[in-house]
């Protein structure tokens, strides 16, 4: 092939390729900064309050922004002068309002319940209140589980803090269950061996008197 051949070729493959790999990485631009994303509330009933920037949603209440999805009995919504949301929702008495958002770049889902939830937009933090659960979903397998009485989790840096809660009358106090399940090396959830039950010991600290 004459050499001006293969110049005009190869200059013309330059501009194709970064259109194709423009194309590949769009996708993940668009799972950016549910922050920016503009919120979406349905409810049975809404009070607003213009000088406070404040919004309270009551009644079979759902909320989404971006990924993000959130339902509860109540949600009171605030900005601040920064454009930054905040929401705090409870849940109807005997119920636990419920929260789900996909994390940036990876096939992953955070969700979880309490019987209250507040959502912090400029931290990008969420909180979950009493009889809390949030778990970690790879694609549609659960992966992590943790329940206690508040559970915060940091989305931008992907850390999370349990606390058990205070002590109980005649129960001292509460108690943190976690289950965590490593990733291969493919980045998918390993499999679980099922563990028997465990049992009181009545030889712990030696033999039996």
């Amino acid at each position: 092939m004459p050499s001006k051949m293969r110049a005009l070729m190869k200059k013309a493959f330059i501009p194709l390729l970064a259109a194709l790999l423009m194309l590949v990485a769009g996708p993940a631009l668009a799972e950016k900064a549910d922050r920016n994303k503009p919120m979406n509330i349905e409810s049975d009933t809404l009070r607003y309050d213009d000088l406070k920037q404040v919004s309270i949603f009551t009644g079979n209440v759902v909320l989404t922004k971006g990924t993000i999805l959130i339902r509860g009995a109540r949600i009171e919504v605030r900005q601040d002068p920064e454009g930054f949301q905040f929401g705090v929702v409870t849940a109807a008495p005997g119920q636990l309002a419920f929260f789900r958002q996909k994390r940036e770049g990876v096939d992953e889902f955070i969700e979880g319940d309490g019987e209250t939830i507040e959502y912090n937009g400029r931290a990008d933090t969420v909180r979950f209140i009493k009889r809390a659960e949030m778990r970690r979903l790879r694609g549609t397998t659960l992966a992590d589980q943790v329940t206690g009485d508040v559970i915060q989790y940091e989305n931008a840096t992907d850390v999370f803090s349990v606390d058990g809660g205070a002590a109980r009358s005649g129960q001292g106090k509460g108690r943190v269950r976690a289950m965590l399940t490593p990733k291969t090396a493919d980045n998918t959830v390993a499999p679980v061996t099922p563990q028997p039950n465990l049992r009181q010991s009545k030889t712990l600290g030696g033999s039996p008197k």
